[in-house]
């Protein structure tokens, strides 16, 4: 679902100060409030102190506040990036059912194929790009930045090539021949989108170790609102019809990578984070590949098991019911992480940053603030989705059958969602300690050797039938999370090594 970051900029220096401010805390907490200078109102002022360092305790309201500024906007961002691929398939749908079912079945394969595994590739920019920054190596940041598109550049040629293969791939997974036709017609068009998107990604891991984070929200939502207009014109007015849509995707992904790109080159505030294109960058692309890959492993690893479970779900007896009732479920999990991938990033962002900075107890405190929030997060959300499911589930199906089993399975939903909220700030803090590797052995293990074998115990041989698929997701969560907290707790937090060539310039210091 994952698949995957602290202190904001809102100008050249702001940030500084505030990773500064940071680093200079004890932890402890914030400045105690104002106490009064008359003897009436030393009593009161007392006790509200008091109540002020207990809340700072349980959560350190400064560290949470910045973490919160930080969050929102990368939760906004990933959103408005998200509609502009489902706004395609939403125009395609009043074509007819076979153009939706053939539309939704290839943003399925975008998502599995594409989405997950460029995500993860730009995995490693959060630990190179994080600790660089925070260590002051200003000037390598642009050298990571180029060396990982030239890494995404790559992989995009080859899964490209698989996507003209999409058709015989898709008949071989058991779907019918005309969905699939359908689906192998919209992957082609979205060729070019891909290479945008790699690009995107690589860039908002370049702005997001940096703690740029608000003008994001601008640079996604504007290609967002243009992608409305131009798949509307293609789908509806031009004579390209269901091609439009693939084609409007593409368009809205390339203009997204074009506005981050000259924001990354023009700004002044990365003048020294961005220094040109260097063939310098060449030299870091192994050191790049050591992260990509197990970080690309790591995302496509745990994005990979909810669609395994889909297809599960499709064996069973009335699998139009459990398909349909794991599928709500899964994009149910989905949206509810999306809340928590921002708060992964505030702490892949600020764990990289303070252990580049040579500062790892700053890094464990901030983990700490961001497992709370997250949980914090993920309880109000389950709260809602308890009390409000009816309301959720007639957003996917008005059949009363499906009303009644997503109701049965509300409360192990709620499980997953609040397992979901503590692992996903875990793997932000793994990629920030530079540790993909290890969480990719961690999802293979619990997802793959112990999730899925019990789901498909409880799934099959017993009563339970699709509940029993989500028991086993929800057990394999458990472990991951489990794994994770006792390694990150355990091992010793220091600065990667990010660069063997000892011969680079100075580090600059700004």
């Amino acid at each position: 679902m994952g698949t995957s970051y602290a202190n904001i900029f809102f100008g050249q220096s702001c940030g500084q100060k505030t990773m500064a401010a940071s680093n200079s805390s004890d932890g402890t907490g914030t400045v105690p409030l104002l106490l009064g200078v008359t003897d009436n109102g030393k009593e009161n002022n007392t006790r509200a102190s008091q109540v002020g360092r207990w809340w700072n305790k349980v959560l350190d309201m400064e560290e949470a506040k910045h973490q919160l500024l930080f969050s929102l906007p990368m939760i906004l961002t990933n959103l408005f990036y998200y509609l502009i691929t489902l706004v395609s398939v939403m125009l395609v749908g009043h074509l007819g059912e076979l153009q939706l079912a053939g539309a939704t079945l290839a943003n399925s394969w975008f998502s599995v194929t594409g989405v997950a595994v460029m995500v993860g590739l730009s995995g490693a920019l959060e630990t190179l790009c994080g600790q660089g920054f925070g260590a002051k190596e200003y000037q390598m940041l642009g050298i990571y930045l180029q060396a990982s598109c030239i890494i995404s550049l790559i992989f995009s040629v080859i899964i490209s090539i698989i996507w003209f293969y999409t058709e015989p791939i898709l008949v071989l997974l058991h779907q019918s021949h005309d969905i699939a036709r359908t689906a192998a017609l919209y992957m082609k068009f979205l060729v070019p989108g891909l290479f945008a998107y790699s690009m995107m990604q690589n860039m908002l891991r370049f702005l997001q170790t940096q703690s740029v984070v608000m003008p994001l929200v601008v640079l996604s939502a504007l290609p967002m609102l243009l992608h409305i207009g131009i798949a509307y014109a293609l789908v509806q007015w031009s004579s390209l019809s269901f091609k439009g849509a693939p084609i409007a995707a593409s368009v809205s992904l390339w203009i997204s990578m074009l506005l981050l790109g000259l924001y990354v080159m023009y700004a002044k505030k990365f003048k020294h984070t961005w220094q040109g294109f260097s063939m310098h960058s060449f030299h870091h692309v192994f050191t790049n590949l050591k992260l990509a890959l197990p970080s690309a492993a790591m995302v496509c690893l745990e994005y990979w098991v909810f669609e395994v479970m889909v297809f599960l779900a499709g064996l069973m007896p009335d699998s139009q019911i459990t398909t349909s009732l794991i599928a709500i479920c899964a994009n149910t999990e989905f949206i509810a992480y999306m809340i928590t991938y921002g708060l992964s990033a505030a702490a892949s962002t600020r764990v990289s940053n303070e252990l580049g900075a040579g500062n790892p107890e700053q890094a464990k405190k901030a983990m700490n603030v961001t497992l709370k929030l997250s949980l914090l997060l993920g309880v109000i959300f389950v709260l809602a989705l308890g009390f409000g499911h009816n309301i959720w589930i007639q957003l996917f199906s008005d059949s009363s059958k499906i009303k009644e089993e997503f109701a049965s399975i509300t409360p192990l939903l709620a499980i997953s969602i609040l397992i979901d909220a503590v692992q996903g700030v875990l793997s932000g803090v793994a990629r920030g300690c530079g540790w993909q590797h290890l969480a990719a052995y961690v999802n293979l293990a619990t997802f793959y050797l112990i999730g899925l074998p019990i789901s498909c115990l409880l799934g099959f041989k017993t009563n339970l039938q699709y509940k029993g698929l989500w028991i086993g997701l929800i057990c394999g969560m458990f472990c991951q999370a489990v794994t994770l907290f006792f390694f990150i707790r355990r091992a010793k937090w220091t600065k990667l090594e990010l660069s063997g060539d000892k011969n680079k310039d100075q580090p600059l210091v700004v």
